[in-house]
């Protein structure tokens, strides 16, 4: 691999971007680009590098584009030569293995306030490889935060919340210093699609005020009962740092869709 596709990888890594590394593993006879061969494919059709070209690379971008929806690694032969009963019409006389590897990419937490709770929360989120985002207005706190977060200074999350585009394995916490910009913040995610998982910290007579203000603005049962609030798992959590393990322990619950139960037999 070259040093500018490797760079290039890491970096779709770090931004989330979903992509596949494509690997010619092994040839037969004469095809166009040696074994070890490496190039990357986006979801949206995108390339970089190549195999080869014609209709052959784009058999492997087809593939590679299901394969990362499948979420499944591929290794495929793909003939090269006239005369196979799956031949594309290539006639370059030999075969070529390819493996196609969609990225494992990052599971993602974002964070709405850079409080204690907050600081604590990030940090376990990153000894479990999250992909970490924190959103507050106040520099100071967020400098805090450990060198590999991603800092936003924003003054409005709600305006945060609805501007990005989420996914399913994006999981969304708010724990702002007030109820009322949890409850600008909850707002925003309800309309949002997509997000795998809404948190809210706080007292369950916080939670019953800013429900109760969601139902005012117009807000259903069912989309109030998508929120996790108050945020974690009953262990008894009290000091930041154990607060920090229930809520990781919720999110994780949900995002794999694990029951929480005991593992003891």
């Amino acid at each position: 691999m070259t040093d500018a596709l490797l760079e290039e990888l890491i970096a779709a890594r770090a931004a989330r971007i979903p992509c596949a590394l494509i690997t010619v593993a092994a040839t037969k006879g004469s095809v166009p680009r040696a074994s070890g061969t490496k190039m990357l494919v986006y979801a949206t059709g995108k390339s970089s590098g190549t195999i080869g070209g014609g209709k052959f690379e784009s058999l492997v971008i087809a593939d590679a584009e299901e394969s990362m929806r499948e979420g499944k690694p591929i290794l495929k032969t793909y003939p090269l030569r006239e005369g196979e009963p799956d031949s594309f019409g290539a006639i370059c006389g030999g075969e070529a293995t390819v493996l196609i590897e969609p990225q494992n990419l990052q599971a993602a937490l974002y964070l709405i306030g850079g409080g204690h709770c907050s600081l604590a929360i990030a940090k376990l989120a990153l000894e479990c490889g999250m992909h970490l985002t924190v959103v507050d207005e106040r520099a100071e706190l967020l400098s805090d935060f450990p060198p590999a977060t991603n800092r936003v200074a924003a003054t409005s999350p709600a305006a945060f919340i609805t501007a990005r585009q989420w996914s399913g394995d994006d999981a969304l916490v708010l724990v702002s210093r007030n109820h009322e910009l949890d409850q600008e913040g909850l707002a925003a995610a309800l309309r949002a699609e997509g997000i795998g998982y809404i948190g809210m910290i706080g007292s369950r007579r916080k939670v019953r005020l800013v429900f109760e203000a969601l139902r005012k603005e117009g807000f259903a049962e069912a989309e109030l009962a998508r929120v996790y609030a108050p945020v974690g798992l009953d262990i008894g959590a009290d000091s930041p740092a154990e607060i920090a393990v229930s809520a990781l322990a919720e999110i994780l619950k949900v995002q794999r869709q694990r029951s929480g139960a005991h593992l003891r037999a």
